[in-house]
């Protein structure tokens, strides 16, 4: 199998994936923003990103957005709104941990799309909210900070937290199955105890916050 068969191969793997953990998993997390709701798939398309780079993790982001709205019902502007929100986080984690290859990169690479994607979420929620909805861009405004921004610091927060403790498996299994190169996961592998410490953390450390938000503790 060459190297392009492989690459089209282990995208293909991580779409489905990404697809089957969207349909399984998909809930409500801040109840001031009631309408949004988590979903898993950027964890499967910032790993993807990771072992391919940016332009793949775009790809994937476009692929399952219009795949979601087929199973789920939406519009045009879910999906422009999915492949933001994802873009945003995977495209910018997978760009830095491409130009720095070490654990600290993808750390590094995380930390910014979670900011990232925060930020383009409370403009373009102020922007396109209004407009799906049919409500006043004031009543946006009044969500914003209660809603809007907690909702994807969390979503983020967990999705990082389970990319880093999900991907020396992963792609140890697609090195073993003659998918992945060497090269490509190496040095974040070798690193991947202290991977799994860290998105632990940072994974019960979002659940806690959610449960909070929910009146459960």
């Amino acid at each position: 199998m060459n190297t392009n068969t492989k690459k089209i191969t282990t995208v293909g793997m991580l779409c489905a994936l990404s697809v089957i953990v969207n349909l399984l998993i998909h809930f409500p997390m801040v109840p001031a923003v009631s309408f949004l709701s988590y979903d898993p798939k950027d964890i499967i398309i910032v790993i993807g990103g990771f072992i391919y780079g940016g332009m793949t993790a775009f790809i994937m982001s476009v692929i399952t957005s219009f795949l979601e709205i087929m199973y789920r019902g939406g519009t045009l502007l879910d999906v422009l709104m999915n492949v933001i929100s994802t873009c945003t986080f995977a495209c910018v984690a997978a760009w830095i941990y491409k130009k720095r290859h070490t654990r600290n990169g993808a750390l590094i690479g995380l930390g910014l799309g979670t900011v990232c994607c925060v930020c383009s979420m409370v403009l373009w929620n102020y922007i396109v909210t209004p407009i799906y909805f049919g409500m006043p861009r004031e009543a946006v405004v009044a969500i914003l900070v209660p809603g809007i921004v907690p909702f994807n610091l969390l979503k983020c927060a967990m999705n990082a937290g389970v990319t880093l403790f999900l991907y020396k498996p992963l792609v140890t299994l697609f090195r073993n199955g003659n998918l992945v190169e060497q090269s490509h996961s190496q040095q974040i592998v070798s690193n991947g105890k202290t991977m799994a410490i860290i998105g632990l953390f940072l994974f019960i450390t979002a659940v806690c916050f959610v449960l909070g938000f929910q009146g459960i503790i």
